[in-house]
């Protein structure tokens, strides 16, 4: 957009509160002034991402605000209502211009909301995952891009997050610089270094496990799921210990002897179900021992906040391997292989991803 155009929009915004102050003296009287944070910042007919974008505004436009939706804030534009994302503005100070420049300066700092998000290397879920953030974690932004922040990692790296799972706090430059010093990405942050996590992906070789939608078998989604549960564990620091890395079968004595064998601190046990009943679908963890039921209760948890499958709960159940284990002990299943939409969802590399940052998390918020 030109500045020509800019400055008309502006101009329109001006007259528009004069109207408003003509025409709904009630709105006006509660309007404010705000200032686009953001390098770009789209106009939208409605208070919603889904919105038609009608124009874009550049940082350090102002503009003035009557009502606010859902976390967006309506405006006016060529006489019409219109609607911006409340999170790419900055709220102008009534105050002296002295007070305005000091905030001005002041580096923005959101807190993530969510229970736990991944830090990626672009705006936008189709970039890599390169860490994760919980709840309470506090970063520096450096730019931002629609719903998307960049913030500051460690020294010069950065990550992108998304918006709407964090909220704004307001720090000095000195407090802000020391906190994003301190505050890495959980998955970077060798969490669970000095754990000793056994990963068991289940079934193979002459054991297909169950078979779903289009004769898919088990053992070939587990498998590749389980490369990234391993992944994300070594990322943060733990001893990983697999019972199986190819297409065969191990006996269920074996992989409980496999765990025995070591101090491990936790045995987690990857699957997927089927059922007669097409409409079936979702995630559940299983324990045996009561005593396991917190450890099911964080990973399943943290499973959850990473995807979108419905949430089947935490159950008790008496497998074999989860019996004979003399770890804390889990069986994971991660989704319905017999209903489509569950199996076109788990069988993408973002799906496997992201769950295995479910349980990684589970497993760093069971520790703590």
């Amino acid at each position: 957009m030109n500045h020509r155009l800019i400055s008309r929009l502006v101009f329109i915004f001006s007259l528009s509160i004069l109207s408003c102050f003509l025409l709904q003296p009630v709105m006006a009287s509660s309007s404010e002034s705000y200032e686009v944070s953001s390098s770009i910042l789209n106009v939208r007919s409605a208070p919603s991402s889904n919105g038609e974008i009608v124009a874009q505004l550049m940082k350090g436009d102002e503009l003035v605000v009557f009502q606010e939706k859902y976390g967006w804030v309506q405006t006016y534009f060529d006489g019409e209502e219109v609607w911006v994302a409340k999170h790419h503005l900055i709220q102008q100070a009534s105050s002296s211009t002295e007070v305005s420049t000091e905030a001005s300066n002041t580096p923005k700092n959101v807190t993530i909301k969510s229970e736990s998000i991944f830090v990626r290397s672009g705006p936008g879920t189709n970039y890599e995952s390169i860490g994760s953030a919980v709840s309470g974690d506090s970063f520096e932004v450096t730019d931002e891009t629609d719903d998307w922040y960049q913030v500051r990692l460690n020294g010069s790296e950065t990550g992108w997050i998304a918006s709407w799972l964090t909220e704004q706090v307001t720090q000095t430059v000195q407090t802000s610089q020391a906190s994003s010093n301190n505050n890495t990405v959980p998955s970077n942050s060798k969490s669970l270094e000095g754990y000793n996590i056994v990963v068991d992906p289940g079934h193979g070789g002459t054991d297909p496990g169950a078979i779903g939608f289009n004769g898919v078998q088990e053992k070939d989604v587990v498998l590749p799921t389980s490369t990234k549960v391993i992944d994300h564990l070594r990322d943060a620091g733990a001893n990983v210990i697999v019972t199986r890395s190819g297409d065969y079968y191990v006996y269920l004595d074996d992989r409980v002897r496999i765990s025995n064998s070591y101090y491990t601190d936790a045995y987690i046990s990857l699957h997927y179900d089927a059922s007669l009943h097409i409409s079936a679908n979702g995630i559940a963890t299983y324990f045996a021992d009561k005593a396991d039921k917190h450890l099911g209760d964080s990973i399943q948890s943290a499973m959850i906040s990473q995807v979108d499958l419905h949430d089947r709960g935490v159950r008790q159940a008496n497998f074999k391997v989860l019996r004979n284990t003399s770890a804390p002990s889990v069986l994971l299943e991660l989704g319905f292989i017999s209903n489509p939409h569950d199996l076109s969802v788990v069988q993408t590399a973002s799906y496997q991803n992201d769950i295995a940052q479910g349980i990684t998390n589970g497993l760093i918020h069971y520790f703590e």
